[in-house]
């Protein structure tokens, strides 16, 4: 972007209108996007039913957010690397690898945050 260039409410507005694309293109073409979105679905729901704190609240959105994040970044990463090189390339392997770290991490902190919320009460539940 040019220094010079004023503010433009109408670029702005683009802006969300390419990054909306870009969470429909996720979620429509990516099967691991599919996939978060479900179990995202999935706890909200459950959050609902069991009527969390404010505070739980924030945490499950937070996990859920962090995961989708690290797909959305993965997914582009992937994306970029197939275009820089079709063919196989150790390096090219190490960054999709490292990417898809980022989500595994970003997973199984979700579920921990899912066990230390949902276990306690659904226990209540049933006992």
């Amino acid at each position: 972007m040019n220094e010079n260039q004023k503010f433009s409410i109408i670029d702005r507005a683009k802006s969300f209108k390419y990054a909306f694309n870009g969470l429909k293109l996720f979620f429509i073409n990516e099967h691991n996007g599919r996939i978060h979105l479900f179990a995202a679905i999935l706890a909200i729901a459950l959050s609902f039913c069991l009527k969390l704190s404010a505070y739980e609240w924030i945490a499950v959105l937070l996990v859920i957010a962090m995961v989708i994040i690290a797909e959305i970044i993965n997914s582009a990463i992937e994306k970029l690397a197939d275009v820089i090189s079709s063919e196989y390339h150790p390096k090219i392997k190490t960054v999709k690898d490292l990417a898809a770290a980022g989500v595994l991490v970003a997973a199984f902190v979700a579920v921990a945050v899912g066990l230390i919320i949902f276990l306690p009460k659904l226990f209540a539940c049933i006992g």
